[in-house]
């Protein structure tokens, strides 16, 4: 009887951002000594799956899609600021720390989201459905935000190396923006009935494993979540060093540093994914990976842009051979899957094999 009058305030989903932000004011400025980054470590995890759960309330009260478009900002919050601050930070890696983050975001999103959604969803369900034109034109719009961004400037020739010049950078900065917005219009406004979750018993309207959560517990978990963002982003500033220091001491390569980043500012969204699959709601799942791809891209590269005009070094932004092929097989292995409306798990197995190729070929290039 206790725990059921029990405030949401002593919810550990509450508790663990503001330990977080303790946690986060206790170790800032401080030498990362072993103890400290264990703690920072904790704090961060936990404040990373609180910040999951206040992101999933407040999408559950808007609906889908605009449940989608919360996480899908929410994480690129993180992962713009997380690419800034060690950006500024300097070191051997800086300069393609964007390119190599983004492109991490890509190959996670559009094969390891989507895979393990569809494995699952296929798994407990048989076939899993959903709208090939909702997500036909988010693919698309991910496809073309990925070659501008990450192609191109490998290819053009107005600057030496795998760079934009200002020029070229604003007008993909540009275009990206009005690609991404576009989409959002179509997505909400538009042709919301596209992007919405369907079974085999029809389109689904409205959440019905849960009533909607009240204003007030909404309000409470989007002030938590904004909370947790900060949290997570100070926390992750502080563990940087740290990621830093064990690629260095493992032995990979310095992009290595750009996957670490991706895997950790997309724990929410792959948590997030993986349950809205296993309720047949792998629409909702697409719309995760492939909003998340869209706006690691469409909104990560114009605020690096602008703020790589105030930072020293080279903005490196195009991908190099290995890369571009393995994008390349991503985009064709997507169309074939999300054209027919519906996969098995073998869909979701092939997806999962381009996530593992990228990541073995990530440490072992």
């Amino acid at each position: 009887m206790s725990a059921a009058k029990r405030s949401p305030l002593l919810s550990w989903t509450v508790i663990a951002p503001i330990v977080g932000i303790v946690v986060l004011a206790f170790t800032w400025g401080r030498e990362s000594e072993t103890a400290l980054v264990a703690v920072a470590a904790a704090a961060l995890m936990a404040t990373v799956l609180a910040a999951v759960h206040h992101a999933e309330v407040v999408a559950h009260r808007v609906g889908e899609p605009y449940g989608s478009l919360v996480l899908a900002v929410a994480v690129t919050v993180i992962e713009v600021a997380l690419i800034v601050t060690v950006m500024a930070s300097g070191g051997h890696d800086a300069e393609t720390l964007a390119r190599d983050t983004v492109f991490a975001a890509v190959m996670i999103t559009t094969n390891g989201i989507v895979g393990i959604s569809l494995l699952i969803g296929a798994l407990k369900y048989g076939t899993t459905l959903f709208n090939p034109e909702g997500s036909g034109a988010a693919l698309a719009t991910v496809a073309t935000l990925a070659v501008l961004g990450l192609v191109l400037p490998t290819f053009t020739t107005s600057a030496p190396g795998p760079e934009y010049t200002a020029s070229q950078l604003v007008f993909a900065a540009v275009v990206s923006i009005v690609l991404y917005g576009l989409f959002v219009f179509t997505q909400t406004v538009r042709h919301r009935d596209f992007f919405l979750p369907i079974t085999e018993a029809g389109p689904v309207t409205e959440e019905t494993h849960a009533d909607p959560p009240s204003g007030k517990t909404a309000l409470l978990s989007l002030g938590m979540l904004m909370v947790a963002l900060v949290g997570v982003v100070g926390l992750a500033k502080v563990e940087s060093p740290a990621i830093k220091a064990g690629v260095d001491a493992a032995g990979f390569p310095a992009s290595s540093v750009g996957v670490a980043i991706a895997l950790l500012v997309l724990l929410p969204e792959s948590i997030a994914a993986i349950r809205a699959a296993r309720r047949e709601r792998i629409q909702t799942s697409i719309n995760l990976g492939y909003g998340s791809a869209m706006a690691s891209i469409g909104l990560t590269i114009p605020a690096i842009a602008v703020a790589s005009f105030f930072m020293d070094g080279p903005l490196l932004l195009g991908l190099g051979s290995t890369q571009i092929v393995l994008l390349g097989l991503t985009l064709v292995v997507s169309v074939l899957t999300v054209v027919p409306g519906r996969a098995t798990r073998l869909q979701g197995g092939v997806h999962l094999a381009l996530l593992a190729a990228y990541l073995f070929l990530a440490i072992n290039p």
